[in-house]
């Protein structure tokens, strides 16, 4: 029997222990403090716990320094697996935090107390991100327990605020540490497909802008003597609906394969209707293909805004939100080859790389030039009410995650 088919074997028999450790983490919310939680640290606390029994000893904290949240630090592991081997390293990298449950009216039992039910597992953070942490769990454990030794250095990575902007969790790893080599690999396992065939490789140019549109307040029954900041801010928007006919570029990597550009969320403005507003605010959310020069399109932005403040005698600011691009992970990537063969053996299928209009960890990475992945088999029900992970999705992950550490792709 071949030492791959030892390590299979192995997580299988480990099934019930992954299990404990999805009920686990998941009684135990770890929502940033944004969205009325306390932030990762109980989580993290019990993860230390059940890594040491398992025998995943050798870990650290980096802690990124919040005062929002008890204990003012929000957690961020490193477990190396045993070893010692020198050269570059290969990373499996989950987030530890969870988006709040919503409106617990939908769902069909306690969003915090996971619920197994016809081969899934219920419960929030299931799926996004705990299949990922317990998958990477499993398949180091196992590697453990036979004593066998991966070829290159294996580490998992557990971080905080993944879900509002990664301040405390990797970009606070990229800029205050220096555990990252430049020839390391790095497998994020929080996005995929449902047959897991999917190898997401690129990520389009995120960039959040919001505009502030300032006029002069009066009576609604002169609007003459006013300058209306809703009507003018009204017609931007319809201006902005023009740069996805600008930008019409196609990228077949991605779905969909041209830039995106959309208006989202409007502020209040006044709380009566007879009264021209003096001030209003609304947001564009633009997903932009990585080819395309962010700073060209803001000067078109700027352009757009000074036709609607002359037409309307109105002042309007633009400020960024969030702005995040990176270049794509090579397709001939050694740790895209090793993963493609991972998912042969295990899943059977023929994987494909592709990108994404959405928002991950991994351009923080790519941008320090180390090649980065996003993948996993899931039902993508993460964010949803009734959230749950796939008993097999989470075994299998586990199997392609050992075989990508015996592989030697870091």
């Amino acid at each position: 029997m071949s030492d791959l088919q030892r390590v299979f074997e192995k997580i299988e028999a480990n099934t019930e222990m992954m299990i404990g450790l999805q009920a686990a983490l998941t009684a135990i919310p770890a929502i940033a403090p944004e969205s009325g939680g306390s932030g990762e640290a109980a989580k993290a606390e019990l993860l230390l716990k059940e890594l040491h029994r398992l025998g995943l000893t050798d870990t650290r904290d980096y802690p990124a320094p919040d005062e929002r949240v008890p204990g003012g630090k929000r957690p961020n592991i490193v477990v190396n697996l045993p070893g010692g081997r020198q050269g570059p390293a290969l990373w499996i990298m989950s987030p530890l935090d969870i988006v709040p449950p919503g409106e617990e009216s939908s769902w069909k039992s306690d969003p915090f107390r996971m619920v197994r039910r016809n081969g899934r597992l219920y419960g929030r953070g299931t799926e996004d991100n705990q299949q990922g942490m317990v998958s990477s769990i499993a398949a180091a454990v196992a590697l453990l327990q036979l004593g066998l030794l991966p070829p290159q250095p294996v580490r998992l990575l557990f971080v905080a605020d993944e879900e509002n902007g990664s301040e405390y969790g990797i970009r606070h790893l990229l800029a205050n540490t220096k555990l990252f080599g430049g020839e390391d690999r790095v497998l994020v396992p929080d996005g995929g497909s449902p047959d897991g065939s999917m190898i997401q490789i690129a990520e389009k140019s995120l960039l959040w802008l919001k505009f502030q549109t300032l006029g002069r307040q009066c009576h609604a029954s002169t609007p003459g003597e006013g300058k209306n900041a809703f009507l003018a801010g009204s017609e931007l928007v319809c201006r902005l609906a023009e740069l996805n006919l600008l930008y019409s570029e196609e990228d077949l990597l991605f779905d969909p394969p041209t830039s995106t550009f959309t208006p989202t969320k409007k502020e209040a403005n006044i709380p009566n209707i007879n009264t021209i507003p003096a001030d209003d605010v609304f947001y564009l959310d633009c997903r932009v293909l990585p080819e395309i020069d962010l700073d060209a399109l803001m000067a078109r932005i700027a352009d757009l805004c000074l036709e609607v403040e002359k037409k309307h005698a109105v002042s309007i600011r633009v400020s960024t939100v969030q702005r995040v691009s990176s270049p794509p992970t090579p397709e001939d990537s050694p740790l895209v080859a090793a993963l493609k063969e991972a998912l042969k053996t295990v899943y059977r299928v023929e994987p494909r790389t592709y990108g994404i209009g959405g928002g991950t960890v991994a351009p923080y990475l790519r941008n320090c030039g180390i090649h980065t992945v996003v993948w996993s088999r899931l039902d993508e029900t993460m964010h949803m009410p009734n959230e749950y992970c796939r008993l097999e999705n989470m075994l299998g992950d586990a199997r392609v995650m050992a075989a990508l550490m015996l592989s030697g792709a870091g």
